[in-house]
């Protein structure tokens, strides 16, 4: 039994401009445990997709479709309800935890008042678990830091705080929206370590959003390829690294710094990324594949199974064609 079931989500926000379709049709499933990579450029539909499972949408945004947690549909779900899966059941860490912490509240202050709300403890017993977890995600000197304001700690801390908020009730999956944006390389490694450990230590589900595809190879089993808020490829890791099948994902593989070739100047895709208020017909990535055909631009391509699922008129060698 999956622990996450999404089926075609779409999220549209109302603007003055008209109606922005921001994630298209998106379906997949995870598993007790599993971690899941979600990539893509900015503005692919990423993020939206996380706020829309965790119903955190902004108000003019509306999702449609179904997300079922561990059988239950959560989309739509009275705030009420929601609020305590989101409590209890799934947790976020958000991109940028300064304006995700309250800079007038010590960090003792909030950590405990998660417990107390939520798991009903005293205010003693939850300043001394809020401490245990802060040892838990390697915090220095862990008991002493609940006394500290935000703005006391480095980016790579406030991070591991934000861990720390996330995982106090003990929640079955995490969604982690680009955990490392930035941090220096030697903290991002650091923090992908530290959410490894915690997938092991407590049997933590894990999406991972983020644009970095140097973070994803080791710490998810399966990856999606977002693009104009539509599925591209999708399959595990390091099949899709391996042999990359859409245009779009070998694209982005491309423009990964290497450190085992001569790059002078890294490759770019070409064109900018679709104006998502004005989709084309056909695939959003068609303006910028170099193997677009005419009809790419009238016809959107269904996802085609195969050892994974790949949408594209054109298929790399070795991949199954339309």
């Amino acid at each position: 039994m999956s622990l996450l079931s999404v089926d075609n989500l779409s999220v549209t926000f109302s603007t003055n401009d008209g109606p922005v379709r921001a994630v298209n049709g998106l379906s997949f499933a995870l598993d007790p445990g599993e971690a899941l990579a979600v990539v893509g450029e900015s503005g692919s539909g990423k993020s939206q997709t996380a706020f829309a499972i965790m119903g955190l949408l902004a108000k003019n945004g509306r999702a449609e479709g179904s997300v079922r947690f561990e059988e239950q549909e959560i989309l739509g779900l009275p705030e009420r309800k929601m609020n305590k899966i989101r409590a209890e059941q799934i947790a976020m860490i958000f991109q940028d935890p300064m304006s995700s912490l309250n800079p007038y509240m010590r960090i003792g202050d909030q950590m405990t008042e998660v417990l107390t709300l939520h798991q009903g403890i005293g205010k003693k017993e939850a300043r001394t678990e809020a401490a245990r977890m802060l040892d838990a995600v390697k915090m220095p000197d862990a008991a002493a830091r609940l006394s500290m304001y935000p703005h006391e700690f480095s980016g790579g801390m406030r991070q591991r705080i934000m861990i720390a908020m996330a995982l106090l009730c003990r929640p079955k999956l995490l969604i982690a929206d680009e955990p490392t944006t930035a941090l220096d390389v030697t903290v991002q490694a650091q923090i992908m370590d530290l959410l490894a450990e915690i997938r092991e230590e407590f049997d933590t589900a894990l999406i991972l959003i983020t644009h970095d595809l140097g973070i994803v190879a080791e710490a998810c089993e399966r990856t999606i390829v977002l693009y104009g808020g539509r599925i591209m490829e999708r399959g595990p890791t390091g099949a899709l690294f391996e042999a990359p099948s859409h245009p779009y994902t070998l694209g982005l593989l491309q423009a990964v710094p290497r450190i085992d070739i001569d790059q002078e100047d890294l490759a770019a895709i070409p064109g900018e990324p679709p104006d998502m208020s004005r989709l084309p017909a056909g695939c959003p990535f068609a303006p910028r594949c170099p193997l677009k055909e005419p009809r790419c631009e009238t016809v959107m391509p269904d996802l085609l199974p195969h050892d994974r699922l790949l949408r594209a008129c054109h298929a790399e060698p070795g991949a199954v064609a339309a």
